[in-house]
Order: structure tokens, then C-alpha cells, then sequence
């Protein structure tokens, strides 16, 4: 299987296989990532997609050809039938910190 990526801001999708046949508990909303600043979502809004959490670890499943991935401040995008891993990107701040940060978007 290729290793396909999206990314919208700091949300980054990457291609997935089901871990074990299960993606996890079946969540109620398709929410990807919430602005930690502006309020806004990263979310599904078209197409037919389920999100799963699994051990700190949300998957995006979209069973239509493809789902729409928007969000206030960028363009929205495609997303393909498949599973996919939602990661929130990190950046490393070496000093004084050296230490690992959530991207803000």
C-alpha cells in the first residue's frame, strides 16, 4: 500500500490500515482538530466518513469516493475512500526548552 499524506494547517493525514480490525470507539461528531486559538474546526463536511479514537489515536474513515475536509482559514480538501490516521503536527523549540510543541493553527 502507498503511504498517501494530506495536510490542512496543523491536521495531517496519513494512509492506515485497520489496527487489529478495529479503529476504535466510534465517535459522535466528525471534529478532527479544534483551533486552540480561534475556535475554529477541522472537520468533515461532506461526504460519507466516521470518525474512531483509539488509544489517544483518532482515524478517519470515509466510505464516499471522497469527503471534504474543511476548516475557516484554508482551502478545503478532498480526502479519498480509506482509512486515515489524524496526527496534529509538533515543532521542536531546541533552546532554552528542548522540547517538543503542538502546532497552533
Amino acid at each position: 500500500m502507498q503511504n498517501f499524506r494530506f495536510r490542512q494547517g496543523d491536521v495531517l493525514l496519513t494512509s492506515a490500515s485497520p489496527v487489529e480490525n478495529s479503529l476504535g470507539a466510534k465517535q459522535s461528531h466528525l471534529v478532527l482538530a479544534h483551533g486552540e486559538v480561534t475556535g475554529h474546526k477541522h472537520q468533515i463536511t461532506d461526504g460519507q466518513a466516521e470518525l474512531y479514537e483509539r488509544k489517544g489515536t483518532l482515524f478517519l474513515q470515509v466510505f464516499s469516493e471522497t469527503a471534504t475536509l474543511s476548516h475557516e482559514e484554508h482551502k478545503a480538501i478532498q480526502i479519498p475512500c480509506g482509512v486515515w490516521m489524524v496526527r496534529i503536527q509538533r515543532e521542536y523549540t531546541p533552546e532554552p526548552d528542548k522540547r517538543w510543541n503542538y502546532v497552533s493553527d
